[in-house]
């Protein structure tokens, strides 16, 4: 089995990678009869002779690899026929601006292999960027809050080296006694609590966050039903939630009337009813001054998330009377971050962690003869048409 990890070639550069130098080495030993070669690349985190000095082939031509590793869509002119691919293809949801990319891999007769479709038999992801985009996301919260309220100056989390400087950074600023909101317990929600706890921000119940004051900065972790409820009034659980979600509203007011920093850091399932709306952020009660939306949806769940912000340019300023975009320094705006790129500000960090979870979940599926299905389960396309399990993008490869 010839391994290839390729070279990014998507604008803007990302500089992430599949696997750092170090894991190769680790796949190379575990399984000896691997053969590995890395692409020449002059953006990627890790120099082309940080592998070499390893002893791993770097090389401008990987076309004789059996299956090709890489992070963002590979441009169509790259594709080489005939081969396994893995990358976020961004297609599974019907995105319309890579029907021709899905369509360009079925005419190649590519097998491609999503890292977002890599799941297990409970269709739990495996792998992912989730936990970086949090750590990044939450830091930025933070970071827009200062500029805000000009209480402080946070450099770009992209300059600085990992978690544990963005933390070093907050631990240097003085918060004032404000009330922070987190949805999510997934990757990406669990990444802005390390952010959240490394500060030592203290943590607090949904019924003390609500009816309590504080002379200390405090935020709470919220699970759908706090921020969901029955219309019918009933209190059942998270899985009826998930399995019947067009019975549920939002009840994510009481909380817009007491935080001040929103870090939304949720899954948003087809179906689920909107969290934060329009109508809350008008409201004249409402205290929710900055928002960091993680998640990105845009026109989605958190209304004031009209377009997605990038790393260069991360905030900007929502009027909530016009829902349309302001500057952030209006003084009747909210300020917004949803930069939907987040884990390329931690290169180095977010592509050893993928790594090693790519190593520990995907690469064994290669040599046991994919026991657990993993791979059927992750595969799109194969020979030229959709699997089973992703026939309904037939609808969408066939638009024009």
């Amino acid at each position: 089995m010839k391994f290839g990890i390729i070279k990014e070639r998507k604008n803007p550069p990302d500089r992430r990678v599949v696997f750092a130098p170090e894991e190769l080495i680790r796949l190379q030993s575990t399984y000896p009869e691997a053969e590995i070669k890395v692409e020449s690349s002059d953006i990627r985190i890790f120099s082309d002779d940080q592998y070499r000095n390893l002893g791993l082939t770097v090389t401008a031509d990987v076309s004789d690899c059996d299956v090709l590793f890489g992070v963002k869509e590979v441009p169509v002119a790259a594709l080489i026929p005939n081969k396994k691919y893995f990358f976020f293809s961004h297609t599974i949801k019907k995105q319309p601006y890579n029907r021709h990319l899905l369509q360009a891999i079925l005419d190649k007769k590519i097998d491609l292999y999503d890292h977002e479709t890599i799941v297990n038999a409970s269709n739990h992801r495996l792998i992912g960027f989730g936990r970086y985009a949090g750590l990044v996301g939450a830091y930025n919260g933070f970071r827009g809050f200062g500029i805000k309220y000009d209480l402080f100056t946070l450099p770009k989390a992209e300059t600085l080296t990992g978690k544990d400087d963005l933390i070093a950074r907050l631990k240097r600023q003085t918060l004032p006694n404000i009330k922070i909101v987190l949805t999510g317990h997934g990757k990406v929600g669990m990444g802005a609590k390390e952010i959240l706890d490394g500060i030592k921000i203290k943590q607090v119940s949904v019924e003390d966050f609500l009816n309590k004051k504080y002379t200390e900065p405090v935020y709470t972790q919220i699970d759908v039903l706090d921020y969901n409820k029955r219309k019918d009034g009933q209190v059942v659980n998270n899985e009826d939630f998930y399995k019947n979600p067009q019975d549920y509203v939002s009840d994510f007011e009481r909380f817009t009337k007491v935080a001040d920093l929103y870090i939304a850091g949720h899954f948003y399932g087809n179906g689920a009813p909107d969290i934060l709306t329009r109508a809350m952020l008008q409201a004249a009660d409402n205290k929710i001054q900055v928002v960091a939306d993680i998640s990105c949806d845009v026109d989605g769940p958190v209304a004031c998330t009209i377009k997605a912000s990038t790393i260069a340019e991360p905030f900007f300023g929502y009027l909530p009377s016009e829902h349309k975009e302001v500057s952030y320094t209006h003084p009747a705006s909210i300020m917004v971050m949803s930069v939907d790129n987040l884990p390329c500000e931690l290169p180095k960090d977010a592509s050893e962690g993928f790594g090693e979870m790519f190593m520990e979940h995907v690469i064994p599926a290669f040599f046991n003869g994919d026991k657990d299905g993993i791979l059927q389960r992750a595969k799109i396309t194969e020979n030229g048409k959709l699997t089973p399990r992703f026939s309904y993008l037939q609808s969408y490869v066939d638009e024009k």
